[in-house]
């Protein structure tokens, strides 16, 4: 089995921005998978995911900092550079959702890093649900920070993909 990976849509930041949304999301693939560099004109932050404009209801994250390793229960966010980190560094996402057109429950693994030339960064990988067996039709990130903002130049791309034989 192959899997054939088609850019749907990218969104690069000329500005400032609340969110990064995609919309109208053909039901013509089997998966979907979002690749994000983003950074935040806020310190200690994490990016929020919407499936069809509703929050996640749950998850789980593991996250490490290179001396230790936190495991968090209904943790349903992936840490994004804060603006104190490294000028001009931006963290590194993916969230993959499998099946988002069945009639099943939508899941989301997502996985990233932060960059820093500090003593300080994070690794982690999140798993979240979502209670709904809508196919997903439009996702949106946000930082979770009231306020805050994805700073110029945050990237997101939306990736169909097929299983193929």
């Amino acid at each position: 089995m192959a899997l054939t990976y088609t850019a749907i849509e990218t969104v690069t930041l000329s500005s400032s921005q609340a969110s990064i949304t995609f919309s109208s999301i053909p039901q013509t693939f089997t998966d979907l998978v979002v690749k994000m560099s983003a950074r935040t004109d806020v310190t200690d932050v994490e990016v929020v995911t919407s499936v069809n404009g509703g929050a996640l209801d749950s998850g789980m994250r593991l996250r490490g900092n290179g001396s230790s390793v936190v495991s968090v229960s209904n943790a349903r966010n992936l840490a994004v550079n804060p603006s104190t980190a490294t000028a001009s560094t931006f963290a590194n996402g993916e969230f993959y959702f499998a099946n988002y057109a069945g009639n099943s429950k939508k899941v989301v693994s997502m996985d990233g890093v932060t960059e820093n030339n500090a003593t300080e960064a994070y690794q982690s990988i999140v798993v979240g649900l979502k209670n709904s067996t809508s196919a997903i039709t439009s996702l949106s990130f946000s930082v979770l920070s009231g306020g805050a903002l994805f700073v110029q130049h945050s990237t997101a791309t939306l990736y169909g993909i097929k299983n193929t034989v």
